[in-house]
């Protein structure tokens, strides 16, 4: 009968020591930052998911910034110095950034060939969150040959190296067709 006690001691410390555990991770997980991407909602409350540099999708909407051509969000630039770095990823960020702001507003002039509209969006402290990517260096203006509404602030974030302009890229168009989208 001892030994029986013995082992049902371990045993009721070894489940003692696991629900502790799980415990700590319940509270871990609930105690984890909310990431701007959780937050992101438009002026009517909607939420916003932002794609990549130039794409959104509020509830069941696609958009896409008119005017503007950003590097996609697995696409690799690279330093001056040949270090490859994740500029899509801080294209995506940028928007983020820029949507974080609060009191999205976006206006559909059109619809390109996949369906999306094409709109015009303004936020807290930004009357054209399109031209700001493009001042930030994160998206090129007009179909990203250096045409567009946006070209001074393409030529200003190419002269400062803001952005993708800090080293070398592949032009968004020329990087998805060597990358086409399997679906």
């Amino acid at each position: 009968m001892a030994t029986i006690t013995l082992w049902m001691k371990r045993w009721l410390r070894r489940l003692g020591a696991l629900m502790l555990f799980m415990v700590l991770l319940v509270v871990l997980a609930m105690m984890r930052p909310s990431t701007d991407a959780d937050r992101l909602t438009d002026a009517g409350g909607a939420r916003v998911y932002v794609q990549d540099g130039d794409s959104l999708r509020i509830a069941n909407r696609a958009l896409r910034l008119e005017g503007v051509d950003a590097v996609e969000l697995h696409q690799l630039c690279r330093e001056s110095a040949g270090a490859q770095w994740s500029c899509g990823v801080e294209a995506r960020e940028a928007l983020v950034a820029l949507v974080a702001r609060g009191g999205l507003d976006c206006e559909a002039r059109a619809s390109d060939r996949f369906g999306r509209a094409l709109v015009r969006c303004s936020t807290a402290g930004s009357r054209d969150i399109a031209a700001d990517l493009v001042a930030q260096g994160w998206a090129l203006s007009g179909d990203g040959r250096g045409n567009g509404r946006y070209r001074a602030e393409e030529l200003a974030a190419r002269q400062a190296k803001r952005g993708i302009w800090r080293g070398t890229f592949e032009r968004p168009g020329a990087w998805r067709a060597a990358h086409p989208r399997v679906d």
